[in-house]
């Protein structure tokens, strides 16, 4: 059971750093890009991707209960939400 908890650490741990290594990499493309499309569709996508990847890496962390429920309600919203106010 030890090697199971171990795992699920492992994966989630990895996925939020996946996440942040996302943020980082929308933060030099922001300041990379010369034209302001190419920034607001980097800026949307780092959004969405980032936040989405470091909610599952919670996910896994908390196990399956009504607060991964919630939290994957709310990736559900980011992706539905974030691309569209990102280019309105």
């Amino acid at each position: 059971m030890e090697i199971l908890n171990m795992i699920r650490f492992v994966i989630g741990v990895g996925l939020i750093i996946l996440g942040v290594c996302l943020f980082v990499t929308e933060l030099l493309g922001i300041f990379k890009f010369k034209y302001v499309l190419n920034r607001m569709h980097v800026a949307g996508m780092g959004d969405t991707m980032g936040l989405s990847l470091s909610l599952m890496g919670t996910i896994v962390l908390s196990g399956l209960n009504f607060t991964s429920l919630k939290m994957g309600l709310v990736i559900v919203f980011l992706w539905l939400a974030s691309p569209v106010a990102s280019h309105l």
